[in-house]
């Protein structure tokens, strides 16, 4: 098999029990909130303390790869996403949740990107967009997969064994780590201790303070102090990184136009697509009465779509260029989102359905687009530090989007006087988000006409087309 299908094969692996297991415990946040006697609005807890890992960790990934090799990095980080899962399954209480859920992040944080580090070394641009549609087509079957399994698992058996599903593929992603991936050793500088420990303790105080202000887990107090003292760290960080050479999180990267759109723009994008996954399930079983089951049945068609577009993207990318897919799609997204909203107990399902559907061929079209702009005019030898921002950007977005999801339903059901789980509330909900996801296009608008052409195959002939720098690879 060529290598730019085989290594994002490998590395789908790590995204699909990644993919499945979030979706599938999305589908159970109601079930979960029961046995631990919370409010189903406090499961969002356990999603972005998972993000909130990923976040923190995914700043010293390219270093941790770089100094002890892309292969042994990749078959730790899913052995301790594994043991995550196990703890997750065993909890006890909403706390143990989160931290079991702490714990798979920091697995998650080494997972998933090391191994897209591994596809943007090895691969060329010309050949990146195929490249990562080789690599989320079958991570996709983890989004399709997951609502289905874990409402029957969830309304026929116990959302404990959740958590344990993934297991069979992530040994699998292992065995074939070792076998296929190449070490990819590369020479990494000094580790920016100072740099981490800013970044780490500030983005968590931030995140878990924001999170927490609903008076779940800590009272409302230390939850802002939580959140001042983060935003300091965060500040702190931003000052340290402009007189330190080699700093942890690159912010100079975002002097450069297309990563800068792709990074700030991708996650306003995200912010409004990252509530979908606890806003959805909830409106669906707590408004509309239906079963994990069934909402399972109904929310997997959003992934269907987006498996969908998967093969056809580069065929748009390369009609159209990036440029006007990006900006007229970010609209016909959020638009589509908002529409969620509307949806009513009294819904006709395949109305319902073919809605989801449209929303995740734009969805899925939108990420592919972010995710190869993005890197469009990266140095093969900046790639770590690029892949490591814009993830953890990614993290931090997705984790905001599932927070300011779940206020705006507890603002909408005090303004409307309804309990949280009446329809209009979810109406607001959607609303917000929609309008947050769809302000990404402003920023989108401020690509060059041309940007990307080398990606999405607009080059013009005669045009230089640069190859990425061969990278040391001792020990392989």
């Amino acid at each position: 098999m060529k290598r730019e299908r085989l290594l994002p094969l490998i590395v789908a692996t790590a995204l699909f029990i990644e993919n499945m297991d979030s979706t599938a415990i999305a589908t159970s946040l109601p079930a979960i909130a029961l046995d631990f006697g919370v409010e189903p609005v406090a499961l969002k807890l356990a999603l972005t303390t998972y993000m909130l890992a990923l976040a923190v960790f995914i700043p010293i990934s390219g270093w941790v790869a770089d100094r002890f090799g892309a292969r042994p990095t990749f078959m730790v980080a899913i052995g301790v996403f594994l043991l995550g899962s196990i703890g997750c399954a065993t909890s006890g209480s909403l706390g143990a949740l989160v931290a079991a859920r702490f714990l798979q992040g920091m697995g998650g944080a080494m997972m998933v990107p090391v191994g897209r580090l591994v596809i943007l070394r090895s691969i060329p641009k010309a050949q990146l967009v195929r490249a990562l549609s080789w690599l989320t087509v079958p991570a996709l079957l983890g989004p399709m997969m997951g609502p289905p399994l874990g409402g029957l698992i969830t309304t026929y058996g116990n959302w404990r064994y959740i958590f344990l599903i993934n297991i069979p593929m992530g040994l699998l992603g292992i065995f074939l780590a070792w076998r296929h991936i190449p070490l990819l050793r590369g020479e990494p500088k000094p580790l920016d201790v100072r740099g981490f420990a800013l970044s780490a303790i500030g983005l968590a105080l931030t995140m878990f303070g924001f999170a927490s202000l609903g008076r779940h887990l800590v009272s409302t107090e230390v939850a802002v102090g939580c959140l001042l003292a983060g935003m300091t760290g965060l500040a702190l960080y931003v000052l340290h990184a402009r007189r330190h050479p080699h700093p942890l999180i690159d912010l100079g990267l975002l002097k450069l136009p297309t990563f800068r759109v792709g990074v700030l723009g991708g996650s306003l994008f995200r912010i409004g697509i990252g509530a979908t996954p606890f806003l959805l399930p909830l409106m669906l079983q707590l408004s509309f009465g239906l079963d994990p089951l069934q909402s399972g049945l109904i929310t997997f068609a959003s992934a269907a779509g987006a498996m969908f577009m998967k093969t056809l993207a580069a065929r748009i990318l390369r009609r159209f260029g990036f440029r006007p897919v990006l900006i007229a799609n970010a609209l016909a997204a959020s638009a589509l989102l908002c529409v969620f909203g509307l949806f009513r107990a009294d819904t006709p399902y395949p109305l319902l359905i073919g809605v989801l559907l449209a929303s995740g061929c734009f969805r899925s079209l939108q990420f592919t687009s972010l995710n190869a702009i993005t890197y469009a005019e990266i140095e093969p030898e900046r790639m770590g530090q690029a892949s490591s921002l814009a993830g953890m950007a990614q993290q931090v977005a997705l984790a905001i989007g599932v927070t300011i999801g779940g206020y705006a339903l507890t603002v909408a059901s005090i303004a409307s006087g309804q309990p949280m789980d009446a329809a209009i509330n979810f109406t607001f909900a959607f609303l917000t988000v929609g309008l947050v996801s769809a302000s990404s296009a402003w920023m989108m608008l401020r690509l060059a006409p041309d940007a990307g052409a080398e990606m999405s195959g607009k080059a013009q002939p005669g045009e230089e087309v640069a190859e990425p720098k061969p990278l040391q690879r001792p020990g392989t």
